[in-house]
């Protein structure tokens, strides 16, 4: 039976139209300008990019957002500046009280 598989697999690979189509496949796949190795390096660094350029619109909105918020209100002004550049009155004193994560994110920016 094994003898039998084997001669099958002999007879085909000695096949020219076989070799020649596996001929073909091995250039496609590896030698050719627009290989199969090339395109799925250029397909994963595409999803990279949507996946990018996605994040980088919703942080625009939120910043367009925020923008609008910030121009409207004095108020919102104010707290925005207390908060994110630790503004304050001549006559006051700010304490400045971070959770874990904060700390983490901090770390991980610089």
């Amino acid at each position: 039976m094994i003898k039998t598989f084997l001669n099958k697999i002999l007879h085909l690979i000695r096949n020219k139209y076989f070799l020649s189509f596996l001929v073909f496949m091995i250039w496609i796949a590896i030698f050719d300008q627009h290989n199969l190795l090339d395109r799925i390096k250029t397909h994963r660094h595409l999803i990279q990019l949507r996946k990018d350029t996605l994040f980088y619109h919703n942080k625009i909105k939120a910043n367009h957002t925020l923008i609008r918020e910030l121009k409207t209100s004095d108020q919102n002004l104010e707290k925005f500046a207390r908060e994110q550049y630790l503004m304050k009155a001549p006559d006051e004193d700010v304490f400045v009280i971070l959770k874990k994560s904060e700390i983490e994110k901090e770390d991980k920016v610089r």
